[in-house]
């Protein structure tokens, strides 16, 4: 079984940053793909960004180019979403997931591990 923890939400003011950080203990996978998804009041869940375990691979939604950066720190299970010029629209709840792929996904029902969520609060 595969745990992810969440941190680094919070408030922030539009035009500011965040970092989020995803804890991943347990069963470690040779090879596999972790993602950032959020959720807004209402609204469906949406597919933020992901990266390959090995290799460095990196995806973005449109809405979030240029402005994300997901990273990850093998030695210390880590992935990483910097968050800069954050909008009112980035608000919501920020979820980490992971799978057992080397390959990157999109979909959200491809990642069978997720985190538990964190509040980002964007004030306009």
């Amino acid at each position: 079984q595969v745990q992810l923890v969440e941190s680094g939400g919070g408030l922030v003011q539009a035009g500011g940053s965040l970092r989020l950080s995803c804890a991943v203990s347990g069963r470690t996978f040779s090879n596999y793909a972790m993602a950032w998804f959020r959720q807004a009041p209402g609204k469906e869940s949406e597919f933020v960004a992901a990266i390959a375990w090995t290799g460095g691979s990196t995806y973005y939604a449109d809405s979030v180019k240029g402005r994300f950066t997901i990273s990850r720190d093998n030695a210390k299970n880590t992935v990483y979403l910097q968050m800069n010029s954050l909008k009112f629209e980035d608000t919501a709840v920020y979820y980490c997931a992971a799978r057992g792929s080397a390959v990157i996904f999109t979909a959200r029902g491809l990642y069978p591990y997720w985190g538990q969520g964190t509040q980002v609060t964007v004030s306009s």
